[in-house]
């Protein structure tokens, strides 16, 4: 069986997967993403009671069933594994592998009824974002990636495109209101330059940069569950996430996050933040 490393790259220039392990990984992801679904799209059509949590943001019934329901799962099948979860707490962090779950991104969205609202459900590896699945019921579509070596949306092959500059890029933003002033002074010197600035979109975004649609991805206030899953989907089409200062994130990152299909494009972002340009 080939290991990681001695797997060949195929036509598209990605690195198929192919050993066992990872393979049952994937599977076992895109069930816990079937039950999200089904409760999902069966919530869309009655959800109607909605909380105000401690940091103001809001929750459902269907958030918490979502989430327990996958954890339930992972506890059969992967007891030793840990789990970060944004509804239902941490266990066993210091695991080779932790599961890291958002039932619904975008639930504002998903209590508005607007349909940029997906789940989130990555598996990081030793702390770092390694697998992960971006289900968005609205539009029937999935995306799969394992971090530097693949990513598909539906199963066909997607990848990132090329933007060697911040001038000719399609800039997105989650929420402006996430950013502290500092931040916001930060980000718009990123704005000011980029060719156009959509925000909103929740998971949806940072899909549509792996799919080659968009080209840099800018946000704070964020958390693993956040991130983790389409950081691993995005590397795997090809693109980089990482933290404003260039640190890798990591289980125990919280706030800002940068994201980028082109190396270029990303550099220059990054001194734009940094105030190096």
């Amino acid at each position: 069986m080939p290991t990681p490393e001695q797997t060949a790259i195929s036509e598209d220039g990605q690195i198929p997967v192919t050993d066992t392990d990872v393979n049952d990984l994937l599977h076992f992801a895109e069930k816990l993403a079937d039950c999200s679904r089904a409760l999902l799209l069966e919530a869309s059509r009655s959800e109607r009671a909605v909380q105000v949590k401690q940091d103001a943001s809001l929750v459902t019934e269907t958030d918490l069933l979502i989430e327990a329901r996958m954890r339930a799962m992972i506890e059969v099948a992967y007891p030793h594994h840990g789990v970060l979860g944004e509804e239902h707490g941490t266990r066993n962090l210091d695991s080779e592998y932790v599961w890291v779950l958002d039932p619904i991104d975008g639930t504002a969205a998903f209590v508005a009824g607007i349909p940029v609202y997906g789940t989130l459900i990555g598996l990081a590896r030793e702390g770092r974002p390694y697998l992960g699945v971006i289900d968005h019921p609205a539009t029937d579509e999935r995306w799969v990636g394992v971090a530097g070596r693949m990513a598909r949306l539906n199963g066909n092959s997607v990848q990132v495109r090329s933007c060697e500059s911040v001038s000719r890029a399609f800039l997105t933003n989650s929420n402006p209101d996430f950013l502290t002033e500092d931040e916001g002074k930060r980000f718009n010197s990123v704005k000011s330059r980029a060719l156009y600035t959509q925000y909103g979109g929740s998971c949806y975004s940072y899909a549509m940069l792996a799919t080659g649609r968009t080209d840099l991805a800018i946000d704070s206030g964020l958390d693993p569950f956040d991130v983790f899953a389409p950081a691993a989907v995005i590397e795997g089409a090809g693109g980089r996430v990482m933290d404003w200062s260039g640190a890798p994130l990591s289980l125990a990152w919280t706030g800002q996050v940068i994201a980028a299909g082109d190396a270029k494009c990303l550099a220059e972002a990054r001194e734009l933040l940094c105030g190096q340009a």
